[in-house]
């Protein structure tokens, strides 16, 4: 992850991200402060798996003290590519490898305290394999037909804001091209 630029306070540096206070200039010349996530940015991937069906996975959150069906993802954690951190993200979580993965865009995630980057990507011509979990993950993937993973979106059984925005935003292109 890039450093705080310099007039940043540290607050908090974790292994995955660090928090700052960081001055801002107001419209009336003042300066306020706001604290601000600085994270190194992630990978989400939409995995298709053959015929019209699509991998979920269900994961273990204590942030939220539940359990949510999301799109495998991670942090970028090290160096490589965008594309090679999503299947390796892809890989660990699912246990398939991507024959083919192509980019689907990138958007902020809580820009309003958080400054980290989502990259999407769609990953097709699955082959199976086992999962390579990190230690502490708890993930099952659950294969679901397309048009029910759209629809657990719109009903609110999926409430991860990535795995909703992931969803449907390949939903729409692949009905409008």
């Amino acid at each position: 992850m890039n450093p705080p630029p310099d007039d940043d306070e540290v607050l908090l540096a974790t292994r995955r991200f660090t928090v700052v206070r960081r001055r801002e200039p107001l419209p009336d010349g003042s300066v306020g402060t706001r604290e601000v996530v600085l994270h190194p940015g992630s990978v989400v991937v939409v995995p298709l798996v053959a015929g019209d069906l699509v991998c979920l996975v269900e994961v273990v959150r204590t942030a939220v003290g539940g359990t949510l069906f999301e799109l495998p993802a991670g942090t970028l954690d090290r160096e490589e590519s965008l594309a090679d951190a999503a299947r390796r993200e892809l890989l660990e979580e699912t246990g398939y490898r991507a024959g083919r993965i192509a980019a689907a865009g990138s958007f902020w995630m809580s820009p309003g305290i958080l400054r980290e980057r989502m990259h999407l990507f769609v990953a097709e011509d699955l082959v199976p394999g086992p999962q390579a979990l990190e230690p502490g993950e708890q993930i099952t993937t659950r294969v679901v037909p397309w048009h029910e993973a759209v629809a657990m979106c719109l009903d609110g059984t999926i409430d991860d804001a990535k795995t909703v925005a992931g969803i449907l935003l390949i939903d729409a292109r692949r009905r409008h091209g």
